[in-house]
C-alpha cells in the first residue's frame, strides 16, 4: 500500500487539513498536465467535473439530455448547460445517474415549456469553453444568461459549490429532483425543507439500473424563501411524468459568493447529511479544493514520466487520472452501504464497499494497472464483488448502484481473482471467490435478486449450452461466438483457480471448456463461426457485418472476435495452420478494407486499422499476439502507431468510449512499453517504449524503472533490451519482475530488428 496517497487522501476536508501538514507531500504537480475535457468530444463520454480519485460524488456539468453521446451529461460541441448534477458515470456506453441537478438563476425563474423532445431545460445557460476550466478536483465556468461564475470542488461523498452572483433582488437555485440523464422513470421523489439554509431529498429511479436509490442533503450559506412545484406534465410520448423541483429565491450584492454543499448516500438522507458533515464541516473552498488536488498528485505520483513532449505528458497523466474516475467509493462515513439484496447493511468503513463496475472493458488492462500500482485497491474491489455475489446471489457482470444491469457477456470477475492469485497478491478468500466463479459459469437461475426482466441476461441460456452441449448454437443464443469465446477465457480462469484450492477435477473440466473456442473456428474461411443446433455454420457470412447486439458477435464483427483467445494462442496458431499463416491473417486484419456491412453497424466499432479496432476493447491485445510469433517489430510498429494516432489531447482525443479507465489503461501500459495480453498469466508482452524514462512507484517503497535509449519518434524498434542488469532476449517478462522492484533498459533504433525472434 502506498501510505503516501493514503495519508493525503484522508486528509480532504478543511477540517482535516492541519492535520495533513505533517504529512510527507507530493513534490510534482503532476495535475497540472491533466486535461479533464479530453473524451468529452467524439464519442469519449467523458465528463469535466470536480471529483476526487474513486469518490462516491461526481458533480460536473450537464449539457445534454439524450442520446449515445449523453452518457455522461456533458458534450464538448454543445453551447447551453442545464445545470450541476452530482452523479455521473464516466466513459460508459450506457446512461444513467444525472442526479439532484442544481443551477443558479438570476430573474424570473423559468421552468416552463418543459419539453421532452429538447435537450435543454427552459433555464438552461448559454456559455463558453473560453471562460471555462477543468482540472483535477475543480471546474468553473461562467453563466451567460445569469451572470453567475459557477465553481465546484469536491471530497469523496460531497461537494462544495460557490457561485459568484452579481447584484439582483432576483438571484436563486432551481434544485430540480425530476431531472436525470436520458430522462429515466422517476419512481418516487421526495424533498423537505429542513430550514432556511437546509435541504434534504432522495429519489427512486429506473433505467439502466432498475432500482436507483439516491438521497442528498445540503446546505446553503444564504438563507431563502422557497417554492415546492409539484405537477405532472404530459411527455411526448403521451406518457404522465411527475415533476419535482424546488425553486429558490434571495437578494444579492454584486460579487457577492453564495456557496452550497451537499453530500449523498445510496443509503439515506441521514447518511448524506453524515457523509456532508464529516468531510465538509465548514466554507473553506480553497481548502478543499487544495485537498482534492493533493489527492490527485498521490495518485498520478505512482508513474513518473520523463520527456520532452508535453503533450505525450498530458496525455499520460490524463489517462492517469480517468483510470481512477471509477469504481466508485458506496460505503458511507458510519460504514454503511446499499447492498446488492437493495437492503441497507451496516459495513466497516476501513474495508468500504464500491460501485461501478465495467468488467466486460475493465479486466483487459485497468485491473492488471492496477495489480501493479494499487494492488490493495484492487483486493478492495474483489471483496466487494465477492460481497456482492453473497449478498445478490451471484457474481455482477455490470454493476451500477447496488443493481445487476446484466450489461455485456462473460464473467470476468473470475479473471480478477485468477489474476491476482497469479501474481501473488490475492488477500481474499480463494476459496469463496473460487466457488463465486464456479456459481457465474454453471447455469442456474435460483436465489439471485434482480428484477425478472434481468435475470435471463444476467444468467443467459448459453451458459446452459456451454455446459449441457459442449458449445453455444447461434440459432438459439444471440451472441454465441462472443459469448463462447469470453466463456472459454473464463472458463481457463477459473483452472487456475481451482487448481489453487486443489479441486483437481474441476481443474481438468474447466481447462477442456477453455478449449472449446476450437469448436467455433471455420478453417475454410479462418474465421471464428456461428455454430447452429444441426451443427452446421450460419449462413451467409461475411465477416465485415455487424448487427449491433443482435448477431453473433458482441459489439465487433467475425474479423475483431477471431483473435480473443488470449489464454491459448498456442493453440489458436495451430489451428490457422501454424506460425506463417497465422501471420498471415494477423497482417490482412491491419490490410483489410475498414468498410462495415449491416442494417444497424455497431458504433462502437472505431479506431479502425483495417479491421483492427482501437475504439473497442475486444481487439486490445491482439497487436502483442505478433510477439508470439517470432514478429515482434510488428507490435513495436502497431502499438507506435496506435500511441500516436489514436490518443490526443483534445476533447476527441479517445478513438472510443473511455469505459471507465479501460481506455486509458491500454494507453498508461503500453506506453511504458508493456502489456498483458492473458490476465491471469503473470506474464508482460514488450511493445514500443513511449518516454526516454518511467519510473513506477511500488507498493513499500520499491520502485521499477524503464530507461529508453536513443529514444525519438522516428526510433520505434527496439535494438536490444536488459532486465535487472542481464541481457533480454524475448519480448516479455514476468509480474514478478515489477513487483520486486528493479529496471528494464532498451535500446531503439529506426528500423526492425531480429530482437526478441526466437533463434
Amino acid at each position: 500500500m502506498n501510505l503516501r496517497f493514503y495519508a493525503i487522501a484522508g486528509c480532504i476536508g478543511s477540517m482535516l487539513l492541519a492535520a495533513c501538514s505533517t504529512d510527507v507531500t507530493v513534490e510534482n504537480d503532476y495535475a497540472a498536465y491533466v486535461n479533464p475535457f479530453v473524451g468529452t468530444g467524439g464519442h469519449g463520454h467523458t465528463f469535466p467535473g470536480a471529483v476526487v480519485p474513486n469518490g462516491m460524488i461526481q458533480p460536473s456539468p450537464d449539457t445534454r439530455i439524450d442520446g449515445w453521446d449523453a452518457c455522461s451529461g456533458y458534450y464538448y460541441e454543445d453551447s447551453l448547460m442545464n445545470g450541476f448534477s452530482h452523479t455521473h458515470v464516466s466513459g460508459t456506453g450506457c446512461a444513467d445517474y444525472g442526479d439532484f441537478l442544481l443551477m443558479p438563476t438570476v430573474g424570473e425563474q423559468t421552468v416552463d415549456p418543459q419539453d421532452f423532445t429538447k435537450q435543454n431545460l427552459p433555464y438552461a445557460s448559454a456559455f463558453s469553453h473560453a471562460s471555462e476550466t477543468a482540472e483535477p478536483g475543480y471546474y468553473s465556468v461562467f453563466l451567460d444568461r445569469y451572470g453567475v461564475k459557477a465553481e465546484m470542488t469536491s471530497t469523496k461523498r460531497a461537494v462544495l459549490h460557490r457561485f459568484t452572483f452579481p447584484q439582483s433582488d432576483k438571484a436563486g437555485f432551481i434544485l430540480d429532483l425530476d431531472y436525470s440523464l436520458q430522462r429515466q422513470t422517476n419512481l418516487d421523489m421526495q424533498v423537505e425543507v429542513v430550514s432556511d439554509t437546509e435541504i434534504r431529498g432522495s429519489k427512486l429511479t429506473e433505467y439502466w439500473a432498475f432500482d436507483q436509490q439516491a438521497s442528498f442533503y445540503a446546505k446553503f450559506s444564504k438563507p431563502f424563501t422557497y417554492t415546492i412545484l409539484r405537477d405532472t406534465l404530459t411527455d411526448h410520448n403521451g406518457k404522465m411524468q411527475p415533476r419535482c423541483k424546488v425553486l429558490l429565491q434571495f437578494a444579492t450584492q454584486a460579487d457577492e459568493p453564495v456557496m452550497v454543499k451537499l453530500g449523498i448516500s445510496a443509503v439515506d438522507t441521514e447518511g448524506a447529511k453524515k457523509n456532508l458533515e464529516a468531510e465538509i464541516p465548514g466554507w473553506d473552498f480553497d481548502g478543499i479544493r487544495k485537498a482534492a488536488r493533493q489527492a490527485w498528485n498521490g495518485y498520478l505520483s505512482k508513474i513518473d514520466v520523463t520527456t520532452a513532449d508535453e503533450t505525450d505528458k498530458t496525455i499520460f497523466y490524463t489517462a492517469m487520472y480517468h483510470t481512477a474516475i471509477s469504481p466508485n467509493l458506496f460505503t458511507d462515513v458510519d460504514g454503511r452501504y446499499l447492498g446488492m439484496d437493495l437492503k441497507t447493511h451496516q459495513g466497516d468503513v476501513n474495508r468500504p464497499v464500491y460501485t461501478v463496475f465495467s468488467l466486460w472493458d475493465t479486466f483487459r488492462a485497468l485491473h492488471p494497472l492496477l495489480s501493479i500500482i494499487e494492488p490493495e485497491r484492487n483486493n478492495e474491489y474483489i471483496r466487494s464483488l465477492l460481497l456482492k455475489a453473497r449478498e445478490g446471489g451471484v457474481l455482477p457482470k455490470w454493476e451500477l448502484a447496488g443493481n445487476y444491469t446484466a450489461t455485456m457477456i462473460g464473467y470476468h470477475a473470475a479473471s480478477l481473482m485468477a489474476d491476482a492469485y497469479a501474481k501473488g497478491y490475492a488477500d481474499f478468500d480463494l476459496e469463496e471467490a473460487y466457488k463465486a466463479c464456479l456459481r457465474a459459469a454453471e447455469y442456474d437461475t435460483t436465489g439471485i435478486k434482480c428484477p425478472a426482466k434481468v435475470l435471463p441476461v444476467l444468467m443467459p441460456m448459453a451458459r446452459y449450452y456451454k455446459n449441457a452441449l459442449g458449445y453455444i448454437p447461434c440459432d438459439r443464443e444471440n451472441e454465441s461466438v462472443a459469448k463462447a469465446l469470453e466463456y472459454a477465457y473464463d472458463d481457463w480462469c477459473i483452472s487456475q483457480l481451482a487448481g489453487a484450492v486443489g479441486d483437481y477435477k474441476n481443474k481438468e473440466k474447466y481447462e477442456k471448456f477453455a478449449k472449446a473456442y476450437e469448436l467455433y473456428f471455420d478453417p475454410s474461411t479462418r474465421f471464428m463461426r456461428g455454430v447452429d443446433s444441426k451443427g452446421k455454420w450460419r449462413t451467409p457470412f461475411n465477416p465485415r457485418a455487424s448487427n449491433h447486439r443482435n448477431d453473433d458477435y458482441c459489439e465487433g464483427t467475425a474479423w475483431q472476435w477471431t483473435w480473443f483467445v488470449p489464454h491459448d494462442i498456442e493453440g489458436l496458431v495451430k489451428l490457422m495452420g501454424g506460425e506463417d499463416a497465422f501471420v498471415g491473417k494477423l497482417d490482412s486484419l491491419f490490410t483489410a478494407s475498414s468498410e462495415l456491412e449491416g442494417d444497424i453497424v455497431s458504433a462502437d466499432i472505431t479506431g479502425l486499422i483495417g479491421q483492427y479496432a482501437q475504439g473497442n476493447e475486444p481487439s486490445h491485445h491482439v497487436i502483442h499476439m505478433y510477439n508470439y510469433v517470432n514478429r515482434p517489430w510488428k507490435t513495436q510498429e502497431l502499438i507506435d502507431r496506435v500511441l500516436k494516432e489514436q490518443y490526443r489531447n483534445n476533447p476527441d482525443g479517445l478513438s472510443g468510449n473511455e469505459d471507465c479507465g479501460q481506455m486509458s489503461a491500454w494507453y498508461i501500459l503500453n506506453s511504458m512499453g508493456f502489456y498483458q495480453v492473458c490476465p491471469g498469466k503473470p506474464v508482460y508482452s514488450i511493445g514500443r517504449p513511449l518516454f526516454d524514462q518511467v519510473t513506477v512507484n511500488l507498493p513499500g517503497g520499491k520502485t521499477f524503472t524503464i530507461t529508453v535509449r536513443n529514444n525519438s519518434k522516428d526510433n520505434k524498434y527496439i535494438q536490444s533490451a536488459m532486465l535487472n542488469g542481464k541481457p533480454l532476449d524475448t519480448p516479455f517478462f514476468e509480474h514478478k519482475d515489477i513487483a520486486g522492484g528493479g529496471s528494464l533498459e532498451v535500446i531503439m533504433t529506426d528500423k526492425p530488428t531480429k530482437w526478441g525472434i526466437k533463434q
